[in-house]
């Protein structure tokens, strides 16, 4: 193999290797943000498979915690610990619900959309939600969707 050859075979490789590198997103848990108080930040993100979410306990009185039957079938549930970071990688496509426990009320969630394959969208977005989680979520609704 030329030296050229060689040099553009390893370019090839390196670029390879460095796009199948999973990525993590960082989630900001806070007490006032864009979107208002008591917010994930941002609350949406889509992802690929194999990519983790860190969310940060940027304010000290937050958790996450997935919405019950808002995961994919056979996703272990989370709960995080109060007041403390949590990271998530994500296998299996679809949407995934979370909340912070103390402040769900108040309507404190965030969607992470995994994937193209968003078979179980229709069935988080038919779950029974307070007032408030039921607002925040119409948007992020729409933006996995992709509208």
């Amino acid at each position: 193999m030329t030296p050229s050859r060689a040099l553009l075979a390893a370019a090839l490789i390196a670029a390879t290797c460095a796009s199948t590198q999973a990525a993590e997103v960082t989630i900001k848990m806070l007490n006032n943000g864009p979107a208002g108080m008591m917010v994930f930040e941002p609350p949406f993100v889509k992802i690929a498979p194999g990519d983790s979410v860190k969310f940060v306990a940027t304010d000290k009185g937050h958790n996450v915690e997935t919405i019950k039957n808002m995961a994919p079938e056979g996703v272990a549930p989370v709960k995080g610990a109060l007041g403390k970071d949590e990271t998530i990688t994500f296998d299996k496509e679809g949407v995934y619900g979370f909340k912070c426990s103390p402040h769900y009320i108040m309507g404190m969630v965030a969607l992470v959309a995994v994937g193209a394959n968003l078979d179980n969208l229709e069935k988080a977005k038919g779950l029974d939600q307070n007032k408030m989680a039921k607002q925040r979520f119409e948007p992020l609704w729409a933006k996995a969707e992709g509208k």
